[in-house]
């Protein structure tokens, strides 16, 4: 896999597999040994370096993670003015030995003295408990990082609240600084891929064969041609599905927007472009898309199917969907399958309802149904109560 980096400030591209963790391409490719290897489980903390600026454990995070990261070694410090004190403090308080440990240390130190407020030594002990030393007795290493946090607040250097760093969530887990766009308005599908040094249309959205599928259906209290007449309005289609928003129209049976989903604490906004194909015949039809959650870097792409099936003598319409998606990356690993059916459920009933509010004029014209947002424990009891309801079934037998 390609993987794009900054790496101490200067632009680099590696080839590497999906498996190869990051301290590896720095050692093996750059030849930045600088950062050591000890454990090999992320608990020594020798392979420390900075990821988007926040300390990260460079044994235990894959590489191709990272794309697009800034990363810093022990190496993009030589000029750095916090690690020059550190080195200097570390020589002069005896706070490295054998200094397979320092590389390590110095990173973790150094954003201990860019955040503490004061030259605390249980804030100081806790903030290095991820870096460990077989030499030291951590005396000289603790008196070290005091005397740099004491040195610097009596010149006048403020503390910089949480180092700088405005957003939570796994270290490397934001868009870098190069990828981040100017504009306050979503940037279309087009624009992500060119921050991304990626050319295609989007007009080129192809078939593809999804990795999971499942059907779903749902009742509308209006005649066929009219649900099917709705699934043509594009705008009200889109202010009828949960979280949906349209940014861009470049043909009329292609959009660009973007997709809000939240499950409990955890939310996602998949940016993307769309084609809408339908067949007067037989009011069936079909959207195919992609999209990308920049936050996460979790990619996705399907399909959904619909045909529409009348029922009640015409009176109300069975709308039958087959639903196909495939999901690539870090949200791909806690996306199992009945967490996904049940979003959709979910997702799905609330659908349903603001096509039938809109169908039967129930709907305000300003009225915009909010993005998705889904009580996590109502979902977990949810996925609780069914898998109960089968093993129970199993149990009884035929």
């Amino acid at each position: 896999m390609k993987l794009q980096l900054t790496v101490n400030g200067s632009a680099t591209e590696a080839s590497v597999e999906p498996r190869t963790h990051l301290a590896d391409v720095l050692r093996d490719r750059l030849d930045l040994t600088g950062t050591h290897l000890g454990c090999e489980h992320g608990v020594c903390g020798a392979c420390t370096l900075l990821l988007d600026g926040a300390p990260a454990r460079s044994c235990i995070t894959f590489a191709v993670a990272c794309d697009g990261a800034a990363v810093t070694t022990i190496e993009g410090l030589d000029e750095d003015e916090i690690a020059a004190e550190l080195r200097t403090a570390f020589a002069r308080e005896h706070a490295l030995q054998c200094g397979y440990c320092t590389p390590g240390m110095i990173m973790s130190a150094r954003d201990l003295v860019l955040r503490l407020d004061h030259s605390d030594e249980q804030a100081i002990r806790v903030g290095l408990s991820g870096n460990l030393c077989r030499c030291t007795g951590y005396v000289g290493i603790v008196r070290a990082v005091r005397a740099v946090i004491e040195a610097r607040r009596q010149r006048g250097i403020a503390a910089v609240v949480g180092a700088g760093r405005t957003t939570l969530g796994p270290v490397g887990s934001q868009p870098s600084a190069h990828a981040t766009a100017t504009s306050s308005a979503p940037p279309t599908m087009a624009k992500i891929e060119a921050d991304r040094g990626v050319a295609i249309s989007t007009l080129d959205i192809a078939d593809a064969v999804p990795a999971k599928s499942f059907d779903a259906s749902f009742t509308v209290n209006a005649a066929p041609a009219q649900v099917f007449a709705l699934f043509g309005n594009v705008e009200t289609l889109a202010a009828c599905f949960p979280g949906a928003t349209i940014t861009a129209m470049p043909a009329p049976d292609h959009i660009e927007g973007e997709i809000r989903v939240a499950i409990g604490p955890l939310s996602a906004v998949f940016r993307g472009s769309a084609r809408i194909d339908r067949n007067a015949a037989d009011l069936s039809g079909r959207l195919i898309g992609t999209g990308r959650d920049q936050r996460s870097r979790t990619s996705t792409s399907g399909q959904i199917s619909w045909c529409m099936l009348p029922i009640d003598e015409g009176r109300a319409t069975r709308v039958a969907l087959a639903i196909g998606y495939s999901l690539s990356g870090p949200l791909a690993q806690i996306a199992r399958d009945g967490l996904v059916r049940d979003l959709a459920s979910r997702i799905t009933t609330t659908f349903a309802q603001n096509c039938d509010r809109h169908l039967n004029g129930t709907a305000g014209p300003a009225e915009t149904p909010e993005p998705q947002r889904l009580n996590a424990l109502a979902l977990l009891l949810d996925v609780a109560r069914n898998r109960l309801t089968g093993l129970a079934r199993r149990m009884r037998g035929p």
